[in-house]
C-alpha cells in the first residue's frame, strides 16, 4: 500500500479494501481504521470512532444508540453477524465483535456504511488506516 488516508467515498472504499487485502495477505493481528479527529462530528468523547479488522472479525465500540444502528445495518449484510457484545462496568457503551466472512470489497462497504450510518459521519469525513 502506498497511501493511508482518504476523504471521499470512492477513495475510502478502495483504501479499506486494499487494507483488508493487505491485512489478510500478511496474516497480521489487526487492521485499524481511525477517523481523523478533524472529521469527527459524533461528539462521542475524546476518541473519534475506529473500526478494527482481525481476520474475519470486525471490532467497534458503540453507544446504545449506535449499537441499535449497527444491528439495523447488519440486516443488509446477511453474511455478517454479531458474535460478542461486551459492556464493561467501568466504560460507557459496548464493544461489538462482528464476524465478517466476506471478501475485502464487502468488508470495505460495511466499514464505510458503519462510519456513515452507525456513527453518523459526514460524507466528506477523512479516515486513516493506522495499522495493517
Amino acid at each position: 500500500m502506498t497511501r493511508f488516508d482518504a476523504a471521499t467515498e470512492d477513495e475510502r472504499l478502495k483504501l479499506y479494501a486494499d487494507a483488508a487485502t493487505a491485512h489478510r495477505a500478511r496474516s497480521s493481528d489487526v487492521m485499524t481504521v481511525d477517523v481523523d479527529p478533524d472529521s469527527d462530528v459524533t461528539e462521542g468523547g475524546e476518541v473519534p470512532p475506529w473500526i478494527q479488522l482481525a481476520g474475519t472479525e470486525l471490532v467497534l465500540d458503540c453507544t446504545d444508540d449506535e449499537l441499535d444502528r449497527l444491528k439495523e445495518l447488519l440486516g443488509e449484510f446477511p453474511e455478517f453477524r454479531i458474535d460478542e457484545l461486551v459492556s464493561p462496568e467501568e466504560a460507557e457503551g459496548t464493544n461489538a465483535v462482528v464476524t465478517a466472512r466476506s471478501d475485502a470489497n464487502r468488508v470495505a462497504g460495511f466499514v464505510e456504511r458503519a462510519f456513515r450510518e452507525v456513527y453518523g459521519l459526514d460524507e466528506e469525513y477523512r479516515a486513516w488506516v493506522t495499522a495493517i
